[in-house]
């Protein structure tokens, strides 16, 4: 396993340089700025009909449906992808090897990936299939085949269901019971094997269960979860109130001088904290990486554009609220002046702590230590664990989609499999081998989100008209 692993490492990283340095960036940024243009910046035009649709109804028994998914359930199990590992270990990870500057353009990232998951979760609705009891599904095979005809299309369509199920149905779930296993294994000395066992038998019971079981899970964790961290969130804030000035002064000043914590030239700093801002946004928010219209095509729905603002309202909640939030805590207690990583070059940051421990280092400032991991270790255990499920989902949509309702037993199995082995491998190479699969997933999704254009932006003017 060991030899393995040291020889796919450098070979993964380097292509996953290119991809997130020049490919992914142009993409993310490309498609989000084009849709808030063609749609009139439907982020801030329609935030507040979105907050109302998601919120204004809030229930966490959301019920039974009849098919699908009630429209809350959807985004609850849409979050639950999105808030995950990426919201602490990702970010963490970012600030650790890209700087705080990296927040910055994570929130630029967000900002016009809202506009991306608008067009994304318009276009599940509008290309979804019923089943013949009446069940949907959908998701970018789908649209992809709408915005491409022929040959061509059903390529890109089986590119991007093989990316998926490699990327979250087994490597990224790979990721989330890795940083579980490390996490619980730093705060309550549990073996990772047995970390991975468990997750086996509750992930297996939920599987078994299909769609209405998972909905109901979520619908309840996701909330629930979210409420918990925030709050804890908070605690620390204001315990370090008197740093929150500074923290922000730091995403900003490394955002454009990433060389003076980074190290290196200004080409290569800049490079660096940006690509890790997309990187790291990408996984966090997956605007533009094609996973979450799986859960919005779910919605018992009949207009697209109800189901696009609420999904918008994921990425406000995931990047602006649960990362921005663990990012200020990171940076108020380990990079101000009294904090051990103050003036630290990434490299000598990097040796002092992982991507795992960081955030349970910076919350046990003001937790205490053992306090903070286990903090840290509670609430990424229930962002995984949602995160698992919502994955699994979607790579069982493609699955379906590539080789018939027959396969699902079997990759339902593989999963757990993965789940499983995913406590026992390096931090490292995981992530390394997800981030690669989750940026060959963006190319398709791209093209196919750039081709369908006119009927996003229609569904958006015939909304306006109401």
């Amino acid at each position: 396993m060991a030899e393995l692993e040291a020889t796919l490492f450098p070979i993964v990283s380097k292509i996953n340089t290119y991809l997130s340095n020049y490919i992914l960036v142009f993409l993310l940024i490309g498609v989000g700025l084009w849709y808030s243009i063609r749609t009139r910046f439907v982020q801030v035009r329609c935030f507040g009909e979105g907050m109302k649709k998601t919120f204004g109804n809030l229930s966490l028994r959301g019920g039974r449906q009849e098919q699908g998914m009630s429209s809350f359930q959807a985004l609850a199990t849409a979050i639950a992808a999105q808030v995950g590992t990426g919201n602490i270990v990702g970010a963490s990870g970012a600030i650790l090897t890209g700087g705080p500057g990296a927040i910055f353009w994570m929130w630029i990232i967000a900002f016009f990936g809202m506009a991306t998951i608008y067009a994304e979760a318009t276009l599940a609705i509008k290309t979804r299939r019923a089943d013949e009891d009446g069940s949907y599904h959908g998701g970018p095979v789908y649209y992809i085949t709408t915005a491409f005809k022929g040959g061509f299309g059903k390529f890109l369509a089986g590119f991007f269901a093989v990316a998926i199920i490699l990327a979250l149905g087994f490597m990224g779930c790979m990721v989330q019971s890795n940083s579980i296993g490390s996490t619980f294994n730093t705060a309550f000395g549990v073996p990772n094997w047995i970390v991975g066992v468990v997750l086996v038998l509750i992930c297996g019971v939920i599987f078994l269960g299909g769609v209405q079981r998972l909905a109901s899970v979520t619908e309840k964790v996701v909330p629930i979860m979210a409420a918990i961290f925030l709050l804890g969130g908070l605690v620390v804030l204001i315990a370090r109130a008197q740093y929150i000035p500074a923290t922000f002064g730091m995403i900003f000043k490394y955002a454009f001088q990433p060389q003076a914590i980074i190290g290196g030239g200004f080409g290569y700093a800049i490079k660096t904290a940006i690509s890790q801002g997309a990187k790291r946004g990408l996984f966090s928010n997956e605007a533009g990486m094609g996973s979450t219209p799986h859960a919005h095509a779910l919605a018992n729905v009949t207009n697209p554009h109800d189901q696009g603002v609420v999904a918008m309202i994921g990425v406000f909640m995931d990047t602006f609220v649960v990362l921005t939030l663990n990012a200020l805590v990171v940076i108020s207690t380990l990079y101000t002046a009294d904090g051990p990583l103050a003036e630290c070059g990434a490299a000598a940051a990097s040796t002092t702590l992982g991507k795992a421990n960081l955030a349970q280092t910076a919350f046990g400032v003001v937790f205490g230590e053992t306090a903070g991991a286990m903090f840290v270790a509670v609430c990424l255990f229930f962002f995984a664990f949602s995160t698992i499920l919502s994955w699994n989902l979607f790579g069982k949509i493609n699955v379906i989609y590539l080789f018939g309702k027959k396969s699902a037993k079997i990759y339902a199995v593989l999963g757990l499999v993965f789940i499983f082995l995913g406590t026992l491998m390096s931090n490292d190479l995981v992530w390394e081998l997800t981030d690669m699969f989750n940026n060959l997933m963006v190319i398709p999704n791209a093209l196919a989100l750039f081709a369908l254009t006119g009927m996003v932006v229609s569904s958006t003017h015939m909304a306006g008209k109401k």
